[in-house]
């Protein structure tokens, strides 16, 4: 019969999508990566809060790999998968030290695959595709899925079936435990802590490794918890971190730099890592100055001036409002002027000696500040607010171009 498909035709094997079909599918990706990472967070709230701790990054790297990939080897039969291939690995190990099963994490791929699914059935009716095209599709992206959950598997089997490292693998899903947070049973790290013989500490130190890290060159004390197979490796260590804990990751990972996060009640251990991670992204953009090993509690300020930069845009337009329509030239004469007097509230002639300018010109600018924000600077709310804009632009002005 016309339009229905006969026997012979199902049978036949489908073959490869054909290259071109990638250039339809990339625009895409970005709005169908965060269409996939919404739904999957809805369907598994787990998943939803994972995200939002401090194996966010590594897991959205794994999800946007698992995605591109396949357009990439649609495109590229050849393409390269390394990345793609650890990160499921690394999944399905997350998986096991959870304590779950992989049913979760193949619900979520499959969840992903029917989005995806949906989406190109839009994008075929948009540039009229061939039901023969769109059949291939699905096939070769169910085939795709399979892969990754196989991957995913080999990782997941890795842990399960390492009985001699059993100690280790109980000891970073007890890392794992402590860094999930508050949702979390305390009784549960304590019950996973005693069967991995690691007393339970009052405070810990978190510091963050910049890859590669490698493997320690001398064995870490015995009360560390690491985890160095993450994209963003990680130590845990009990109590403040002094000289002696100084010494000795130095001597296990010599020549890599460091963050050492604050020290921190059990349950703040994740805020410890976060702040970690994050002077090591300002030393990246060149705001905080390269160190072997940078401390959080020397940029604690750094830090938190830095820590919205979408919120400081908007407060900067609102505290700058009055320079605004200045000419770019005069603007940052007054405004250098502006953030010399808030940070030092000195006389003109001091101000004159910060600046290398005449305390005649000082004085001039002052007047003129004074005429362009009335009485915003003589508001200690605002002129604090001021002050902080002018600081944390300051900063900014250091990041390195991308």
């Amino acid at each position: 019969m016309p339009g229905v498909a006969q026997p012979s035709d199902i049978e036949e094997p489908l073959g490869p999508l054909p290259q071109e079909f990638a250039a339809v599918m990339r625009p895409e990706l970005p709005s169908l990566i965060k269409e996939i990472g919404l739904e999957v967070t809805r369907a598994y709230p787990e998943y939803a809060r994972l995200l939002e701790g401090p194996y966010g990054q590594g897991i959205r790297v794994g999800v946007e790999q698992s995605i591109s990939v396949f357009v990439d080897q649609v495109a590229e039969p050849t393409a390269p998968s390394t990345l793609r291939d650890e990160m499921c690995r690394r999944f399905g190990r997350f998986e096991a030290y959870e304590g779950r099963s992989l049913e979760q994490l193949h619900g979520a791929y499959r969840l992903g695959a029917r989005i995806a699914l949906r989406r190109a059935k839009k994008v075929g009716r948009r540039y009229n595709l061939s039901p023969t095209l769109m059949l291939t599709f699905a096939d070769a992206l169910l085939t795709y899925v399979d892969e990754l959950e196989t991957l995913s598997r080999e990782g997941y089997l890795e842990v399960k079936t390492a009985d001699g490292d059993h100690t280790d693998t109980l000891r970073r899903r007890l890392l794992h435990l402590i860094l999930a947070g508050s949702p979390v049973p305390r009784n549960a790290i304590a019950d996973l802590a005693e069967q991995a013989g690691w007393e339970l500490p009052s405070q810990v130190t978190l510091v963050s490794l910049r890859t590669p890290c490698g493997v320690p060159q001398v064995n870490l004390d015995n009360d560390v918890l690491a985890d160095l197979a993450e994209p963003l490796p990680h130590l845990l260590f009990p109590g403040p971190f002094d000289e002696r804990r100084q010494l000795m990751l130095e001597a296990s990972f010599p020549g890599v730099h460091v963050a050492v996060g604050l020290s921190v009640p059990l349950t703040g251990a994740s805020d410890s890592l976060r702040w970690a991670r994050q002077v090591l992204d300002l030393i990246e953009t060149g705001i905080i100055e390269d160190e072997p090993t940078a401390r959080c509690e020397d940029h604690m300020v750094t830090l938190w001036l830095l820590s919205d930069p979408a919120l400081l845009a908007q407060l900067a337009q609102r505290e700058l409002a009055p320079v605004a329509d200045l000419t770019p030239s005069r603007r940052d004469r007054l405004v250098e002027t502006l953030h010399a007097w808030l940070a030092t509230r000195g006389t003109a002639a001091q101000i004159g000696e910060h600046l290398s300018v005449h305390a005649q010109t000082v004085r001039y600018r002052m007047r003129a500040l004074e005429d362009i924000f009335g009485e915003q600077l003589s508001d200690p709310d605002r002129r604090f607010a001021t002050e902080l804009v002018l600081r944390a632009t300051e900063l900014e002005e250091r990041r390195r171009p991308s």
